[in-house]
């Protein structure tokens, strides 16, 4: 019949056909392992050359922000380079935890990050005081600038050194982004107020706060530095109740509340240092048992 499709030949007895193509187990299996190695070597690679973006471009932010407020304070524009400090320290305090949560900590993170916040709460500070009130008083103007930003640095040398050694509570001596906001929350508050600068006080208060923070940021104070705080964990409704109040009470006068508060915080390590000594025990922010 027409409709219907030829037979395909027989082969003869004895011969074979031949098979279809059919691939190799092993040469899949090689060739798998090949392409894994070579991933692995690329991973390796960006491991050592590349960096992770997202955290260190909240640290380039913070830098931007130091070096806006310097840029504006040799402006004239005081109020302006307070909250860019302010803001710096915000972006500061996010990029670690940014890290932390995604799991991209590097070396080159952490050097970087101390590089930006010398610019941000150790040169800018002392730069905008300066240039605020401290120039008034001639050499002792710069001096206590300079006591201010050499205190930054050490703080920020010893704080990368003793990684690991101290107790993750609390923070030898007052951080620099809290130095700074004492700095610039006074400058804030007093150009928000309209004080007159020509004050006789008013320098001298700045070189007492100034020195103030300079030295207790190479002091051995314990402060506490609030990484034992897992935002992740579960907390009761009155923590968030406490948020609010705080959020409120911030925007009610932003410069006043923000350097009352830390003018607390600057307080609370000697506060607990005395604590600390008149129950008999050691200092928890110091680096080894003998130096307790």
């Amino acid at each position: 019949m027409a409709g219907l499709k030829s037979r395909r030949p027989r082969s003869p007895a004895g011969a074979q056909l031949p098979r279809p193509f059919r691939r190799n187990k092993s040469v899949v299996q090689e060739a798998v392992a090949v392409d894994a190695s070579r991933r692995a070597v690329r991973q390796q690679f960006l491991k050592r050359r590349g960096i992770y973006l997202l955290p260190n471009a909240f640290t380039t932010a913070a830098l931007f922000c130091g070096f806006f407020a310097v840029v504006q304070a040799m402006n004239v524009r005081f109020e302006i380079a307070a909250i860019a400090i302010f803001v710096a320290m915000v972006l500061d305090g996010m990029d670690g935890r940014v890290a932390r949560m995604t799991h991209t900590q590097s070396a080159f993170g952490e050097q970087f990050d101390s590089l930006s916040d010398m610019v941000s709460f150790g040169v800018a500070p002392a730069l905008v005081m300066y240039e605020w009130v401290l120039k008034d008083l001639g050499r002792w103007g710069w001096l206590a600038a300079f006591v201010y930003c050499s205190g930054a640095a050490l703080r920020l040398a010893r704080f990368n050194t003793n990684i690991g050694v101290v107790d993750k509570r609390f923070f030898q001596g007052l951080p620099s982004p809290a130095a700074a906001a004492l700095i610039s929350g006074f400058v804030w508050l007093a150009t928000d107020n309209r004080v007159p600068v020509r004050l006789v006080w008013l320098p001298w208060v700045a070189f007492v706060l100034t020195i103030y923070a300079g030295v207790t940021m190479v002091s051995n104070a314990p402060f506490y530095s609030g990484k034992a705080l897992d935002v992740r964990h579960r907390v009761p409704f009155a923590a968030i109740l406490l948020v609010v109040v705080a959020f409120v009470l911030v925007s009610s006068d932003p410069p006043l509340m923000l350097f009352g508060l830390f003018v607390l915080y600057g307080l609370s390590g000697y506060v607990f240092w005395a604590y600390q000594v008149l129950r008999g025990r050691g200092n928890p922010a110091r680096t080894s048992p003998r130096e307790r």
